[in-house]
């Protein structure tokens, strides 16, 4: 019986071994959520390095967190490291499925790097979780517009103004469906309507410009562009002030 007895004692003493070592080596809790709290901090502030590290040492202490991973994927996009951002969206569907954040924001970066139908595919499933945000509607409809296809994009813009009344942005680029789809005025209408709601859009200037050409009001096309070389963001609105140019220099050697 004594025998029994010491080797009871020994298990005893093995299994208490054995739990005390995994509360040393187990993930603190409380460290995690301190280095998550941080990494918000930090991309709240726009520090996207600072927050990608803090949210990877949350990940080292709880590596199944889906909100550190899309969080981190947000960190790598302020940072423009689109190639880490998606491994990191995608981690975190693994993980949840039905993560919206995630869906959503690997829908912005695939539009980013140029793959529309892979953000329109994010943005169809994120509306199938939450079917009454605008900006997944308007996001959706970017997407669309970038892969030409203009009647999907135009319906998603006015899904997304039926959310967001009066919305400059959403109406400028309902126009650009609308010039995609040949139809000049309704487009011309949106350009206006957009510069009404807000004088100094710039861009929606330089549409209007597109709209007048396309209705060979090429004066007031002219007088657009003009517009829009005085009113543009020399720094945001490089690529459109070359095309101004450009397309002024055609005018004047149509009208010759």
């Amino acid at each position: 019986m004594i025998k029994y007895r010491v080797l009871w004692a020994l298990a005893i003493l093995l299994f208490a071994l054995v739990v005390n070592g995994a509360a040393q080596t187990a993930p603190p809790q409380g460290e995690a959520e301190k280095y998550f709290t941080e990494g918000l901090a930090a991309l709240e502030g726009g520090d996207g390095a600072q927050a990608a590290a803090q949210f990877s040492k949350a990940l080292e202490l709880k590596p199944d967190w889906v909100e550190a991973y899309v969080n981190r994927g947000q960190a790598y996009v302020v940072q423009g490291q689109l190639d880490k951002a998606v491994p990191d969206f995608t981690k975190a569907l693994e993980l949840d499925p039905e993560s919206f954040e995630a869906l959503y924001n690997r829908g912005r970066v695939f539009t980013k790097l140029g793959k529309p139908e892979k953000a329109v595919a994010d943005y169809t499933a994120a509306l199938k979780l939450k079917d009454d945000d605008w900006q997944v509607y308007y996001n959706r409809g970017n997407a669309y517009l970038d892969d030409e296809k203009y009647k999907e994009a135009l319906q998603d813009y006015d899904r997304a103004l039926k959310l967001k009344p009066q919305t400059p942005e959403i109406i400028n680029n309902r126009g650009l469906a609308r010039l995609g789809l040949g139809q000049a005025g309704p487009a011309l209408e949106d350009f206006g309507q957009a510069l009404t709601l807000d004088p100094k859009f710039a861009r929606a200037q330089y549409n209007r410009g597109r709209a007048l050409e396309q209705l060979g009001r090429l004066p007031e096309a002219r007088g657009a562009y003009r517009t829009f070389l005085q009113e543009a963001n020399p720094t945001a609105d490089k690529p459109l002030l070359e095309r101004a140019l450009e397309r002024l220099k055609e005018l004047k050697e149509k009208e010759g």
